[in-house]
């Protein structure tokens, strides 16, 4: 057994039914203390209903004081804000330009001509060949980033089409952030009474979406209790964080 797979056992916990990963503890930039659950569930479909999940998965773990941070990606499923490989055609500048592009660290990038085609489709094929030239130049400097600062964050949000994923639905499945996180968060407290935030978290970056109106954490102290992205990568299936703050125990 890797020392990998070694800690995740070692961090595996079961309570009133539900298997969860203690990520354990972090102090923030203002003292204040965090404990991370990440809650694995089953593999979500397109159209499950989020509060019920959350209800099943998150309340037999939940105490007064907790904040659950909710994976964008499984929020795309629950709203059926997704795309099939079938709905998506790539055209000529999808075909053209994703020939010149690169596979990032957090995984596919604009090379896979699917997923530029969904760009193209979102934004317009003008502004995608525009930020795909300044790109180009751009990085010939050693500037990296300016594609998705002008495509903006529904482009750069797209997750899916990809080859290497632990699931094979997510090969030919893309899914797309919502534009209505605020709102989504409002209705899910309101349904579950646990406060939430949708994040849409990888190894490099922590993206807030959006959080109920009265999360109590400021967006300082979200990015601070997830900063080591305790949801992980690949096959977990840990869409749910559950950060207790400590002072909340007492």
């Amino acid at each position: 057994m890797g020392t990998e797979s070694k800690n995740k056992e070692e961090q595996r916990r079961e309570l009133n039914g539900v298997t969860y990963f203690d990520r354990g503890r972090l102090t923030g930039r203002d003292g204040k203390q965090y404990d991370r659950f990440a809650i694995q569930t089953h593999f979500i479909e397109v159209g499950e209903d989020q509060a019920e999940l959350v209800k099943k998965y998150v309340l037999p773990l939940y105490q007064p004081g907790d904040v659950l941070a909710f994976g964008a990606k499984v929020m795309a499923m629950c709203t059926k804000n997704v795309r099939t490989k079938e709905q998506v055609h790539p055209g000529f500048w999808a075909k053209a330009l994703s020939r010149h592009a690169s596979e990032t660290k957090a995984g596919i990038g604009m090379h896979d001509a699917y997923k530029l085609q969904l760009a193209i489709d979102m934004v317009g094929a003008p502004k995608v060949v525009f930020a795909s030239v300044a790109s180009a130049v751009t990085k010939l400097f050693g500037v990296h980033g300016v594609f998705y600062k002008i495509v903006g964050p529904g482009v750069a949000g797209i997750d899916g089409f990809y080859y290497r994923s632990s699931f094979d639905r997510y090969k030919d499945l893309a899914l797309i952030n919502n534009e209505n996180p605020v709102e989504l968060c409002d209705a899910l407290e309101k349904a579950t009474g646990v406060p939430v935030v949708l994040m849409d978290a990888n190894d490099i970056d922590q993206n807030q979406l959006g959080k109920c109106a009265d999360f109590p954490l400021s967006d300082d102290q979200i990015q601070d209790a997830l900063k080591d992205n305790p949801s992980g990568q690949g096959g977990e299936l840990t869409p749910f964080i559950l950060i207790r703050p400590i002072e909340a125990q007492a």
